[in-house]
């Protein structure tokens, strides 16, 4: 026996807003439901049955490939079903999505004129997802009174997080319907759980339009500029949010009762994330991935389940061409994928392909802020392909095997993370680009010196970020329905952006 919430039928809705009301009425009770259970066993209750709560979900049915809405059609790669059947998936957190699932519920009913079927589903939210942003209950038990959590609540199912529709692996058993989502709803909590460890900020700080590095002397220009916009009257962004959720509003503006929860942490975490705010998320976060693919990896499977509109990595490389210069430009238009951390999930014969809509972005970022054209330009920004290593050491290799393969490839740049990026971005299909700065020529015997590095680091890295963040002004200027591109998209994808 299990102790559930009460029941509540599937509802039928052809009003979007209608249905995204009923998911977060069913959230919330689901929620209501385990936070006071929890709060029992905490304080000593026995519990004879099992205390369960499930994840609500939407639902769809369509007759026909047909769709209602043929200017939609032509320009948005998502917001439709691929073709006749049953589509369904489990939601999360309404509040955090409360904007992009209103979306795709709006698309999904102007596309196929269709009702969304909103109820409770059979897939247990497991109690850590239930607990609030400042709740750290288990702290308060016994060990064994934590042993005995497992016999009365959910804990999280490894089973039921892969990611094999993203990759393209799942398919449905027999009278099982398709997926409208990337995400299951428990994969989705455990990436914003996850979120909240490495990068010291809660998921609700982060915005649309993301930028990485793996040198934290792009992140204390970041500060520094977040910081200035703060204090700027006519600056558009509203906030600058620090590990540990230390908030600075824009100036005039008031501290929200939140903020005064927010302290510096006593140590940075391993990603450590910041924000520069707009009301409607499209601002940009920054975040320090540190060095190598695992990191790299690891940080946009998690970052993925916010649906970003794209995501660019500003680093720095090792320059394989004679003719480039030390602060050079690299801007990515292929990758040889030497990294290693993705090959089981996306096979080394899948193309990365470059996104036009990025490119032109980070190229005419690159004229705006250095103010070079033409001839130029050219001299100071190379377009070619990028490989990434997971051998920080590769030129101590014997026989030189390594150099041979970057020269068979073509490439003109060398780093640790850049193809990691980008092929995690054609996987969960979220625009990505790179532009790398040649800080060494390890080929042609420049390497890094001290007082070379540090001359280096001064000239470029404010240029080089003022370069990423203007990339991202001009993509979110041009709107999204041009940004994500049906390169992303599979000819049997899911419905949701």
């Amino acid at each position: 026996m299990s102790l559930l919430p009460p029941f509540i039928a599937p509802t039928a809705y052809q009003d979007p807003k209608a249905a995204l009301a009923q998911v977060q009425r069913l959230y919330q009770q689901a929620i209501d439901h385990l936070r006071q259970a929890m709060q029992r066993f905490v304080a000593g209750e026995t519990f004879t049955d099992r205390v369960r709560a499930c994840y609500p979900f939407v639902r769809l049915q369509t007759d026909t490939v047909l769709r209602s809405d043929l200017q939609d059609a032509s320009l948005l790669s998502y917001g439709f079903v691929a073709g006749p059947g049953r589509y369904e998936s489990t939601l999360t957190r309404p509040d955090l999505y409360a904007h992009y699932y209103l979306e795709q519920f709006e698309l999904l009913v102007r596309n196929h004129g269709v009702t969304l079927e909103v109820g409770v589903s059979h897939h247990p939210i497991p109690v850590h997802f239930s607990f609030a942003e400042h709740d750290h209950l288990e702290g308060e038990l016994s060990p064994e009174r934590r042993q005995l959590m497992r016999d009365v609540f959910d804990l999280p199912d490894l089973s039921s997080m892969d990611d094999g529709i993203a990759n393209g692996t799942w398919s449905p058993g027999p009278g099982q319907p398709l997926p409208l989502s990337l995400f299951t709803a428990p994969r989705v909590d455990y990436s914003l759980h996850r979120l909240r460890h490495y990068t010291g900020t809660r998921p609700d700080h982060f915005q649309n339009f993301v930028l990485f590095t793996n040198y934290q002397f792009y992140i204390d220009e970041f500060v520094r500029l977040g910081h200035a916009a703060m204090a700027d009257p006519h600056s558009d962004f509203e906030a600058f949010v620090e590990p540990g959720n230390v908030v600075t509003r824009a100036h005039g503006r008031s501290p929200l009762p939140e903020d005064a929860l927010g302290a510096p942490p006593p140590r940075l975490p391993q990603m450590p994330a910041y924000h520069l705010q707009r009301a409607d998320r499209s601002g940009i976060t920054m975040v320090n991935i540190g060095v190598g693919p695992a990191n790299a990896k690891n940080i946009t499977d998690h970052i993925a389940v916010l649906r970003p509109h794209a995501w660019l990595m500003l680093g720095h490389c090792a320059g394989l061409r004679n003719s480039q210069q030390l602060g050079d430009y690299v801007l990515a238009h292929g990758y040889v994928r030497e990294d290693h951390v993705l090959d089981e999930e996306l096979p080394l014969w899948v193309p990365i392909p470059a996104l036009a809509e990025i490119q032109r972005a980070l190229q005419e970022a690159v004229a705006d802020v250095t103010q070079c054209s033409g001839a130029d330009l050219k001299r100071i920004m190379r377009t070619g392909t990028v490989a990434s290593t997971d051998n920080r050491n590769w030129e101590l290799l014997p026989d030189n095997t390594p150099q041979r393969r970057f020269s068979q490839s073509r490439a003109v740049a060398l780093d640790m993370e850049s193809a990691t990026i980008a092929a995690n971005g054609f996987r969960f299909r979220v625009p990505y680009g790179t532009l790398l700065c040649v800080s060494d020529k390890p080929l042609h015997g420049e390497i890094k010196l001290p007082g070379m590095a540090n001359h280096f680091y001064r000239e470029r890295v404010d240029q080089h970020l003022r370069i990423g963040m203007r990339a991202l002004e001009l993509l979110r200027g041009q709107g999204i329905a041009q940004l994500h591109s049906r390169k992303l998209r599979s000819f049997a994808e899911v419905a949701f952006q």
